[in-house]
C-alpha cells in the first residue's frame, strides 16, 4: 500500500489516508473513507487542494472486501452480517441463540496476519439484536495471501461460531425432597423460573415427587414424554455421586451418565447424563439462588437441543470460579 499527495479533483475512487476536520475541528472525513465524486465537491467548498490518499497494490485487498470475505465464511445460523466504517463487520443475532465457538480454530485465526476476530464467551446465550461477534481488519488493506489463507482455513475446519436458535425450547423440572417433593418446589419453583427465563425458554411440565428411586425414574419418564429440551432434577439433597438416589434413577430408566463433577464453583456436583438425546442435568444446591452457577453456563446449549459433552464440561474449569 502507497500514501500519496494528490489533487482533490483526482481522488474519486482513492482511500483517505488521514481524516479531514473543518476548520472549526469538527471532523468531515474519517481516515478510510472511500472518496466519492461528492466528496471531491465538499472538499473543494473546504477550500482544500490537496489530500493524502491511499493506493492498494496488486496483491491487497480493501478492508472492507476483507472483512466481509471473513464474516460470510466463519459462522452458521441465526445472524446476519453488518458492514461498518474503519475495516469491522459485526456478526448480529437475528432470533435467540446458543452461541458456540470453536475456541481453537479462533485462536489460529488470530494468528494469522491482516485480520482478528471477537466473539462472545462459548455457549453465551444471545438475544436477538445483540452483537455475537466482530471481524477487524488491519488499516485500509489485507495482503491477499493472507485473505485467502484465513479463508482456506475457515473453509476445511470451520465454523468457528454457530448460532443456533433457542425458538420453542421448553424445559421439564422435577421437583424431589426425601419427606415431601412439594417442599422442593415450594424453595426452588421461583429460582428455576427466572433462571430459565434469562436464556428466553420456560418450564413446560413440572412434577415433584419423593426422592426415592421409584419415584424418581418414574418422574423423569413422566417428563420425557412431552420431549423437553432438558430435564433439570432439583433436589433438597446433595448426592455424593451417580450411586445416590438421582443418580440410580436416573440408570434405572436407560440413561446414558455423561458426565459427574464439574470444575465450576457453585456447581461441582453436576450429574448430567442422556435419555436418548434429552439431557438430565442434577444440579444440588444451585436451584437456592439466582447467583449464576453452573445451571446458567449449561442452559443457553441445552436450550438450543446441542449435545453437551463430558468435554466440553471439563472445559468450563478456565473461568469457572463464579464466586
Amino acid at each position: 500500500m502507497r500514501t500519496q499527495t494528490i489533487e482533490v479533483n483526482e481522488c474519486s475512487g482513492r482511500i483517505l489516508s488521514s481524516p479531514i476536520f473543518r476548520s472549526g475541528g469538527k471532523k468531515l472525513l474519517a481516515k478510510g473513507h472511500l472518496l466519492r465524486d461528492e466528496d471531491i465537491r465538499i472538499l473543494q467548498l473546504e477550500g482544500m487542494e490537496t489530500i493524502w490518499v491511499a493506493t492498494l497494490d496488486e496483491d491487497e485487498i480493501s478492508e472492507e472486501v476483507a472483512v466481509c470475505g471473513i464474516a460470510a465464511e466463519m459462522g452458521c445460523g441465526c445472524y446476519e452480517v453488518q458492514i461498518v466504517s474503519g475495516g469491522r463487520a459485526n456478526l448480529i443475532a437475528t432470533e435467540n441463540c446458543c452461541v458456540l465457538v470453536d475456541d481453537e480454530l479462533l485462536r489460529q485465526m488470530n494468528c494469522t496476519s491482516g485480520v482478528v476476530i471477537a466473539t462472545t464467551l462459548n455457549f453465551t446465550f444471545a438475544a436477538a439484536g445483540q452483537r455475537i461477534a466482530t471481524v477487524k481488519s488491519a488499516p485500509f488493506a489485507v495482503a491477499k495471501s493472507d485473505f485467502d489463507g484465513a479463508l482456506n482455513m475457515l473453509r476445511e475446519r470451520g465454523p468457528i461460531l454457530q448460532a443456533r436458535p433457542t425458538k420453542g425450547s421448553s424445559v421439564g423440572v422435577l421437583y424431589c425432597d426425601p419427606v415431601n417433593g412439594d417442599r422442593a418446589r415450594t424453595l426452588f419453583e421461583s429460582v428455576v423460573r427466572q433462571k430459565l427465563e434469562r436464556v428466553g425458554t420456560r418450564a413446560q411440565t413440572s412434577i415433584a415427587v419423593l426422592e426415592n428411586d421409584e419415584h424418581v425414574a418414574r418422574g423423569i419418564q413422566q417428563l420425557l414424554r412431552a420431549n423437553p429440551s432438558a430435564i433439570l432434577i432439583a433436589s433438597t439433597t446433595a448426592p455424593a455421586g451417580p450411586t445416590d438416589v438421582v443418580g440410580r434413577a436416573m440408570e434405572k430408566i436407560g440413561c446414558q451418565i455423561e458426565r459427574f463433577l464439574a470444575p465450576v464453583e457453585p456447581g461441582n456436583l453436576l450429574l448430567m447424563g442422556y435419555k436418548n438425546d434429552v439431557p438430565v442435568l442434577s444440579a444440588p444446591g444451585c436451584f437456592r439462588s439466582l447467583k449464576p452457577n453452573v445451571i446458567d453456563l449449561l442452559l443457553p446449549p441445552l436450550a438450543a437441543r446441542y449435545r453437551v459433552s463430558t468435554w466440553e464440561v471439563a472445559c468450563l474449569g478456565h473461568g469457572g470460579l463464579l464466586c
